[in-house]
């Protein structure tokens, strides 16, 4: 089950001669359609080549200025070939966009199939270093594809290298250092978050915990059931006790010297939900694989903090659990006793995640951190609020929202802030034990989250994101986007450790 690791990536003053596919950029300029970052004289080439203009060429088969929208030219004799991506009009052009644009580029340079593995070449736009960086993350992020489980040859590589044309100077390799760590781990959350939950189970994803930490300065930790049992975290055996499989804790710990800040990461591991007693419609039980997407998104950004070398310690827990129903499955109406003692009364055993959190919350206290984040598919309200692109934060801290909001747009991912308000948490009031674990059914990502809020402690900065929409792709690739697992809130955590660091 090993990860997919991303194309080569160079930045580089010159294109290679060699490159299977050139990819320059279409705008919505002052007369029409332009094409931008090619210098007049591999215009001037190209068009001698095709025996017209470029964009003429361009234009007539189709080419259009939307993004991500791609034209592959005729090869005119070379073995190298012109693609075209629109990238939109100049004035609203920004990283996310390019980075969009690269990833739809690339995804159809995928789709040729050169064999080997093809080696393309970016000129993007702009010579600015952020707008390169975004080029390079959305080709390394559009290259991706889910290899399927097949009893005959493996799928071949489809992109081999990629090339960024642009001047940065002694930027370049430390700057293509970090997109290939980011872009490792954003791969890795992929994978994980696509691997069928008969392969990837508490047991299985653990040890994949363990495989992550191998080569780096991350420490790993792992509590078995009987470790569970004596820790008192009575959300993770309840959640996972309905399975034959038995749940797990994942703590992983990065301590660079001279670090002062600290961050805790939690993450939800369901690796399959079947809502337990409270059984799920057969239609919204298939895709349920994907409910471990925001442990795996907590523990592959942890990597890559690590890879960076960012001076800031993190401690970061993954809390494993199947929740299946059968004669040891926990019921709705049970009280629970979590992870330092407090007591929830369980409404509901599809709402399993916010359980599991808790007690990985509940522990993660004693680290004293100066900030913790926990990454879940927590509700499908969340997603009736904010659709299927778009991720939910809730906080306790206004400047920990600032920080999520601002790491978020650095890194071209999509979060909304939604309150945290009295209301939420009045509704969790129990008249049998400490605490209900949801409230009514209007706003209940909020509910969710004023649940969890229970269990970090007074003082401390927290952040609640709620990824249940965009961590998987139920529809067609867009942009750098693929089916299936997306690693969202990855490359937003790097960016907030980054921020601390």
């Amino acid at each position: 089950m090993s990860c997919p690791t991303p194309a080569s990536l160079t930045f580089s003053t010159t294109a290679p001669r060699s490159a299977d596919v050139v990819v320059l950029g279409l705008v919505e300029g002052a007369d029409g359609p332009e094409v931008v970052g090619a210098d007049r004289s591999l215009l001037t080439s190209w068009s001698k080549r095709l025996g017209r203009e470029l964009i003429e060429v361009a234009t007539e088969l189709g080419a259009r200025t939307k993004v991500g929208h791609t034209v592959l030219l005729p090869g005119a004799g070379s073995a190298t070939r012109v693609m075209v991506v629109g990238l939109g009009p100049v004035a609203a052009i920004r990283p996310e966009v390019v980075r969009r644009a690269s990833g739809a580029a690339l995804r159809a340079v995928a789709g040729l199939g050169v064999e080997g593995g093809a080696s393309v070449v970016l000129v993007p736009h702009s010579k600015d270093p952020e707008v390169a960086q975004a080029a390079a993350e959305g080709a390394l992020l559009g290259t991706y594809r889910h290899q399927p489980l097949t009893s005959g040859e493996p799928a071949p590589v489809t992109v081999a290298s990629v090339t960024v044309v642009v001047d940065l100077g002694r930027q370049a390799k430390p700057l293509a250092d970090t997109v290939r760590a980011t872009c490792s781990a954003v791969l890795a959350a992929r994978h994980w978050v696509n691997l069928p939950p008969n392969l990837l189970y508490p047991e299985t994803f653990a040890e994949e915990a363990r495989t992550l930490a191998r080569g780096s300065k991350l420490s790993v930790e792992v509590l078995d059931e009987d470790d569970l049992v004596k820790g008192g975290y009575g959300g993770l055996l309840a959640v996972g006790g309905g399975s034959s499989r038995s749940p797990r804790l994942v703590r992983l710990a990065y301590r660079p010297r001279g670090a002062t800040a600290h961050l805790v990461l939690v993450g939800k591991g369901i690796t399959f939900d079947s809502g337990g007693l409270n059984l799920k419609p057969a239609d919204g039980m298939y895709t349920m694989k994907c409910d471990m997407a925001g442990a795996a998104a907590v523990l592959a950004a942890t990597r890559a903090v690590a890879d960076l070398g960012l001076k800031v310690n993190v401690t970061t827990y993954a809390a494993m659990a199947e929740n299946l129903p059968s004669a040891t499955a926990y019921r709705p109406s049970d009280v629970l006793t979590m992870y330092g003692g407090t007591t929830v009364e369980n409404v509901n055993s599809d709402a399993e995640g916010r359980l599991v959190m808790a007690d990985a919350l509940a522990r993660s206290q004693a680290d004293e951190p100066d900030l913790v984040i926990d990454v879940a598919t927590l509700t499908g309200a969340c997603m009736v609020a904010l659709g299927d692109r778009i991720a939910g934060v809730m906080s306790n801290d206004d400047d920990a929202v600032e920080r999520v909001l601002d790491a978020a747009e650095v890194s071209g991912e999509e979060f909304w802030a939604l309150p945290l308000t009295d209301q939420f948490r009045d509704d969790l009031d129990s008249k049998v034990a400490d605490v209900r674990s949801g409230g009514g059914r209007l706003g209940g990502a909020m509910s969710a989250a004023a649940f969890l809020e229970r269990f970090v402690a007074d003082g401390t900065p927290w952040a609640h994101l709620d990824i249940a929409g965009p961590a998987f792709n139920n529809g067609s690739p867009w942009g750098h986007v693929p089916e299936g697992g997306t690693g969202v809130a990855v490359r937003t955590l790097v960016e907030v450790a980054r921020s601390l660091a």
